[in-house]
Parts: structure tokens; C-alpha cells; sequence
């Protein structure tokens, strides 16, 4: 196989296991994207130079291009969960304004 179709390869492979932890979590931790990134950097590093040194770098740039998606991802989570959270207060509010009080006084919700 050339060098070309590894390479290729490799991306393919570092493509495929990111899309793994796509879930929202707003946890603040970014530990995941920052493996990922890193172990597929050093992979391609390594493959592209054919040295431990080209490895490193790689994995280097990868783990730090990760960490920053993750903190990305993380926000992102953060403020969907906020607005999920908004909009349910707001359902809820809404629900509870519509009722009817039957003749024994009792209070019941649409």
C-alpha cells in the first residue's frame, strides 16, 4: 500500500472513532477529543514522515486541535441544555395558567 492510501487510511479511521462521542455532555470535559485528537495526529504524523519525531508533532497538534473542539463541543452542549431548560420552565409555566375549578372547589389542568 502506498503512502498515500495509509494515510488516507488513518484519517478515515480518526474521522470514524471522533464521531463516536458525539453526545451532549456539559460536563467542561474535553479529555475524549483531546485522546482522539492527539492518538489520530500522531497516527498521521507518522504515517506522512516515517519518523518518531513526525509522530510527536502530530500528536502534539492533534491532542491540542482536540482539546479545542471539545471545549467548542462543550460550550455548544452547555447552551442547548440552557435553552432546553428555558423552554421547558416556559411549557411548564404555560401549562399550569389553564385550569378550571370544579363545583366541590377542586382545581384541575389542561
Amino acid at each position: 500500500m502506498n503512502r498515500l492510501a495509509k494515510i488516507a487510511a488513518a484519517a478515515a479511521l480518526a474521522l470514524g472513532a471522533g464521531t463516536v462521542s458525539a453526545y451532549a455532555a456539559c460536563d467542561g470535559d474535553a479529555s475524549t477529543e483531546t485522546l482522539l485528537g492527539a492518538g489520530s495526529g500522531a497516527a498521521v504524523g507518522g504515517l506522512a514522515s516515517h519518523s518518531i519525531v513526525g509522530a510527536a508533532v502530530g500528536g502534539v497538534a492533534g491532542g491540542l486541535i482536540g482539546n479545542s473542539i471539545g471545549h467548542s463541543n462543550n460550550r455548544a452542549d452547555c447552551r442547548r441544555a440552557a435553552e432546553r431548560r428555558a423552554y421547558h420552565r416556559e411549557a411548564d409555566r404555560r401549562a399550569h395558567d389553564d385550569y378550571y375549578i370544579d363545583r366541590d372547589g377542586h382545581r384541575h389542568y389542561y
